[in-house]
């Protein structure tokens, strides 16, 4: 059984470099990459829909603010974890990002609960 063969047999993805060492690279293909490609779009298409459809309701706009800020930040946690490969790092990386996204989300939410109460007091309500 030749070295080619012997790849073959595993069904591995990848090919030869076709150098001198014709060494076999393995590409790293995910079978249910196209599968969880297509979830994740669907899921932020419902979202989006959704967000787009409870615009035109008669839901009071502070409530409105809070619900768009955490669909905002669900549809931006698919596409960092799937699109951009974060649920293949190692934990402390995705920590690293993580844990400064959910005190930006902390500071923005402070901001906006300050930003309220100064407009109450300077307009007198």
């Amino acid at each position: 059984m030749s070295h080619n063969d012997s790849h073959n047999e595993h069904h591995e993805h990848g090919y030869y470099t076709g150098d001198i060492h014709n060494q076999f690279v393995p590409e790293h293909v995910d079978p249910k990459g196209k599968a969880i490609i297509w979830r994740t779009f669907w899921i932020l298409l419902i979202v989006t829909i959704f967000e787009v459809g409870i615009a035109f309701t008669s839901i009071p706009k502070q409530v409105l603010l809070y619900i768009f800020i955490a669909l905002t930040i669900v549809k931006a946690y698919f596409i960092v974890y799937f699109f951009m490969h974060l649920k293949a790092e190692w934990k402390s990386f995705q920590y690293t990002i993580i844990l400064p996204f959910i005190l930006i989300v902390y500071l923005i939410f402070i901001a906006l609960i300050e930003g309220n109460y100064l407009t109450k007091v300077m307009t007198g309500n």
